[in-house]
Formats: structure tokens, C-alpha cells, sequence
């Protein structure tokens, strides 16, 4: 009993020590529809190497992510490879296309699923990550 908890607590140490880089940058709750969304970065935000996406609530498909930097470079990733996001689901992080910019804005094209009168919108956190990997 005693070895498994000093796994628990080990695993968990370490889980928190992998995230301890990444950053909530914005929520969105999502309507029922094809849609399209922009979120502007402010400050410190700017500054990133990574991105990520979480849904918290409901299911969502990623379509599509551009990374838009000051510079005006940008990077589309197509994200339909990755498939349906889940509560507690994180897309793959995807690189920064500029590491000595900052990220300007980021775009979004998603689809969410479900029916509106049985489920909820779908919630989704945006996470940046400073630094290396």
C-alpha cells in the first residue's frame, strides 16, 4: 500500500511538472455550427512557441488552426487528421511559425457535434507554451 501510494504521488509530481510550461491563454464556448473564431493575444501572451487546444465541455472537430504573427507571417496546420475533441481531450500542440516574433492573433475553424437540445455547447480552453519543449 505504501509503494503505491509513492507512485501516485510521483506520477502526479511529474504530470505537474510537464505542464508546468503551458499557459491558459483564452476560453471559447462554441455554438452549434460551422464556425470561424478569431482570439487576439495581449502582453505577455504574445510571447509563445507552441499552442494547444482543450475542450472542457461538450465535442468538438477541429478544422483548421492559423498562428497569425505580428510580422505577418502565418501558418495554417489542418487539424481534420486529429478528429473528434471529447471533455478532457487536447489537440496536439502546434509550433509557433516565427520563434523571434510574437503571435498576433489566432484562428480557428471548427464544426461542434452534437444535438442542441441534448448536449451542451462546447467549451475550449487555448494553452501556450513558453520556451523549449
Amino acid at each position: 500500500m505504501k509503494y503505491l501510494f509513492i507512485l501516485c504521488f510521483l506520477l502526479s509530481v511529474s504530470t505537474q511538472a510537464q505542464n508546468d510550461n503551458w499557459k491558459k491563454l483564452a476560453e471559447k464556448t462554441v455554438a452549434f455550427k460551422n464556425e470561424k473564431d478569431k482570439v487576439s493575444l495581449v502582453g505577455a501572451e504574445k510571447d509563445i512557441t507552441k499552442v494547444k487546444l482543450t475542450c472542457t465541455q461538450g465535442t468538438l472537430e477541429l478544422k483548421s488552426i492559423t498562428i497569425v504573427m505580428e510580422n505577418g507571417e502565418k501558418k495554417t496546420y489542418d487539424a481534420k487528421g486529429l478528429g473528434v475533441l471529447t471533455n478532457g481531450m487536447s489537440s496536439v500542440p502546434y509550433a509557433v511559425p516565427s520563434k523571434g516574433d510574437k503571435v498576433k492573433y489566432l484562428e480557428m475553424e471548427y464544426d461542434t457535434k452534437g444535438k442542441v437540445i441534448l448536449t451542451k455547447r462546447a467549451k475550449v480552453e487555448i494553452w501556450g507554451k513558453k520556451g523549449k519543449d
